[in-house]
């Protein structure tokens, strides 16, 4: 973030400095998408809930007391906010949704695989056509997950959480988060070896 230790980033945040706030957005803001996105239907729901998320950290920010890190609580706010929109839609998917993602270039077609997967995620080498793939793949069955699987995948193997973290926001025990998440990457290795063959 900038070269900027937390407490000093944290202390410019709490005196409103719009800088030290486009730093952490910046910082975040793409990581807190990906979350949002494991536990909602759709990307606009997603980006609704990480705008939601913005929003209480400028009016929360003067409570942060530091307990745990700026990325942890953020997450946290993220978290339970996707939790209460995935909740009230019950995870459907309108149709007038599918067909507006499929219009505007949306990442993910109605079988939720990716349309056009983020480059980030392909760096260019000579396997990249592979690279391509396997990410398409990836994303679809990840799509496909349980809900806490997903959750739980996206939390520690994509966002890098600790267990601790994740059993923490999700609000689970630990040995239920070994569990999903062991099913999660069993169920994921098995697909990508299937659609190798």
């Amino acid at each position: 973030m900038g070269g900027r230790a937390e407490p000093e980033l944290v202390a410019a945040l709490q005196a409103g400095y719009e800088r030290a706030f486009a730093e952490v957005v910046s910082a975040h803001h793409a990581a807190l998408l990906r979350v949002a996105s494991a536990f909602v239907p759709t990307k606009a729901m997603a980006e609704d809930v990480v705008q939601d998320t913005w929003l209480a950290v400028v009016r929360g920010i003067a409570r942060f007391e530091g307990r745990s890190s700026l990325r942890t609580w953020l997450v946290s706010i993220v978290v339970n906010r996707a939790k209460s929109a995935g909740q009230r839609e019950h995870r459907t998917i309108p149709i007038d949704a599918l067909a507006e993602a499929a219009d505007i270039g949306g990442p993910f077609a109605a079988d939720g695989h990716w349309l056009n997967p983020p480059e980030s995620w392909t760096e260019a080498v000579e396997d990249r056509f592979d690279a391509q793939r396997a990410t398409e793949l990836l994303s679809g069955f990840l799509a496909d997950l349980p809900d806490g699987q997903r959750q739980v995948l996206v939390l520690r193997d994509v966002d890098g959480l600790s267990s601790r973290e994740v059993c923490d926001l999700l609000a689970i025990s630990e040995a239920n988060q070994r569990v999903l998440l062991h099913r999660a990457r069993i169920q994921m290795r098995a697909r990508l070896v299937g659609a190798e063959r």
